[in-house]
């Protein structure tokens, strides 16, 4: 394969394709929680069933590759998925102040 006038070895090729299909899924679910626009639409779009899948398919790709990535590429699939999942409860919370808004202000009192 040849990247940027660069031939990659088959590694390095393996390596690339592997942090493309997690940035793909990256990419879906940040669109699924309203956090990127929807480049078809050009809109902002939430859906939280699209993004668990989104997380759900990348922590089964960890459990995957369990003993078969190297550390750079163990950490970079741990980094996403830690960044996705926090953005992911964050979103399922507001949506839980959104639907019962009087719940946090007797917390608050």
């Amino acid at each position: 394969m040849d990247f940027n006038g660069q031939k990659l070895s088959e590694e390095q090729q393996n390596q690339l394709l592997f942090m493309m299909l997690v940035q793909q899924h990256e990419q879906i679910c940040m669109m699924s929680l309203g956090k990127l626009k929807n480049p078809a639409t050009d809109k902002i779009e939430r859906d939280l069933s699209s993004a668990k899948y989104a997380i759900d398919t990348l922590a089964m790709l960890e459990q995957f590759t369990l003993n078969n990535l190297s550390a750079e590429l163990k950490g970079y699939l741990k980094q996403v998925l830690n960044t996705l999942r926090l953005n992911y409860v964050d979103e399922v919370e507001e949506d839980k102040k959104a639907a019962n808004p009087d719940s946090s202000e007797s917390k608050a009192e």
